[in-house]
């Protein structure tokens, strides 16, 4: 029972709606009629700029890194790992499902990569690490959040099936899951790369000017 109370609690921080509240507070819009119609910090890159882009996926990672931390209220986790490994999934997979479907915003969230970094983040450190890395880096060199994304994501059973071997079952499905329903979920975003047409964020933007000024020269 308790644990039901922690995963529905996790649930609730996952629908907190970041983007949505800071898109009204600030611009008067909801930032679901722009863009991508997502709630996600990509979509607020896109359509707010990098300042408040940038500010939405650190509260969303922030979501899933309290949704995780709530099996403290459980003294039994913090002496099993198996267990606690277990009961740390599924709390931030309730505060993904959160994001995704915010019950405070119509159930019409995000895609929810950001509060699951922050997920990971709060299981698995330094696997995490590693999909920052990564995702860090294809930002860096593409400018798309979408395409960062999934390869951060691929990134994850990479890390945990082959670089850091781990051997607890659950914790290597998972990894295969999320990899995949990232790809899906960014199937859209993977045509308009293709395509040549989907949107950069507006970060990176003076390494991108001085680029500009050496062809020039």
């Amino acid at each position: 029972m308790k644990e039901l109370i922690l995963i529905i609690i996790a649930y609730l921080l996952g629908s907190i709606p970041t983007a949505l509240i800071i898109s009204k507070r600030f611009f008067g819009v909801d930032i679901r009629d722009y863009g991508s119609g997502n709630m996600g910090a990509t979509n607020t890159f896109r359509v707010l700029g990098s300042k408040y882009g940038t500010v939405v996926m650190i509260c969303d990672i922030l979501k899933g890194m309290a949704a995780v931390g709530l099996f403290y209220f459980l003294p039994y986790y913090l002496h099993n790992e198996v267990d606690r490994t277990n009961f740390m999934i599924g709390l931030g997979l309730a505060a993904v499902l959160g994001h995704v479907f915010p019950v405070f915003a119509g159930f019409k969230g995000g895609k929810g990569v950001a509060t699951l970094f922050g997920m990971i983040l709060a299981v698995q450190p330094v696997v995490a690490i590693s999909c920052v890395g990564v995702f860090v880096l294809v930002l860096y060199l593409t400018r798309y959040v979408s395409l960062s994304s999934v390869l951060g994501a691929i990134m994850l059973p990479i890390s945990v099936l082959w670089i850091w071997n781990e051997h607890e079952i659950m914790y290597r499905v998972f990894a295969l899951l999320v990899a995949f329903l990232v790809v899906l979920t960014h199937q859209k975003n993977i045509g308009r790369i293709l395509r040549g047409v989907e949107s950069r964020i507006p970060i990176f933007k003076y390494r991108d000017r001085r680029k500009s000024r050496r062809r020039m020269d």
